[in-house]
């Protein structure tokens, strides 16, 4: 049902590809700071302004909200954009980063695409059609057992920002193993069967639609610390869904 959708997403995702990844280690990328002190680049405002200049001609009824320049229109359709996801990253020449680009329709994200230039990997999905990286079908992992999971995170300080740092040491001592790789990447792995878990406490919308379907149609759960599978609740669980419910109890507060 959403093939054509999907197969639009996919032609923004080269768009911005288009962008991003000539600035990418470029001398002549300029950096600035927002109002909140976090950096922004010629690239994250060029990406989405491409994205949504073609949204405009393709789908001109659709509304548009990107990290950069907030919502544009109203209706059921909403595109969500994040045009870097990773700028520090970007900005640093470290290669994971990637442009989120997903559909949301009636209020549930249907559309999904993660694209990562620097890496050479794309990840993708729609509602009913499965999840895919780089062409080939992608599955969540069978891991069924926190002693023998792999757990991705953004970084523990943040955990304690929030007040669910003692919580967050306890599950990642109990896995088998744990690495702080951040941004989009962890959660596409997840969908890969390369990581059993990922989690993050602090995280906006944009950061987070592309890959809510990426992974439930790979398989598994995403959800924010409530358990609520939206993107919507600034913060984000992915598992293979055999772990999901072990994850939210040991995140949740103990006091």
């Amino acid at each position: 049902m959403w093939a054509d959708e999907l197969a639009l997403a996919l032609e923004l995702a080269d768009l911005a590809d288009a962008v991003t990844l000539p600035l990418f280690r470029s001398a002549q990328l300029r950096v600035d700071h927002k109002a909140d002190r976090t950096v922004v680049t010629q690239a994250d405002r060029g990406a989405e302004s491409v994205i949504r200049a073609y949204l405009g001609q393709v789908r001109p009824d659709d509304a548009v909200l990107g990290e950069e320049d907030g919502l544009s229109g109203e209706g059921d359709d909403v595109w969500i954009v994040d045009p870097i996801d990773g700028t520090s990253n970007y900005v640093r020449g470290v290669p994971i980063w990637a442009t989120l680009i997903a559909l949301r329709h009636a209020g549930e994200v249907v559309v999904g695409v993660a694209s990562a230039p620097a890496l050479g990997r794309r990840w993708w999905a729609a509602a009913g059609l499965g999840a895919f990286a780089d062409g080939q079908p992608i599955h969540v992992s069978a891991v069924a057992s926190l002693a023998e999971a792999h757990l991705a995170h953004a970084g523990v300080g943040t955990w304690f920002d929030h007040e669910l740092g003692d919580e967050f040491v306890a599950l990642s001592r109990s896995v088998a193993r744990g690495r702080g790789l951040g941004d989009f990447w962890m959660h596409c792995l997840v969908a890969e069967g390369c990581y059993d878990l990922a989690a993050e406490p602090s995280v906006s919308v944009w950061d987070l639609a592309a890959l809510q379907v990426i992974v439930e149609q790979a398989g598994g759960r995403f959800t924010d610390l409530a358990g609520v599978a939206t993107p919507d609740g600034g913060s984000a669980v992915s598992t293979n869904g055999l772990l999901h419910d072990a994850v939210l109890a040991a995140l949740r507060p103990s006091r």
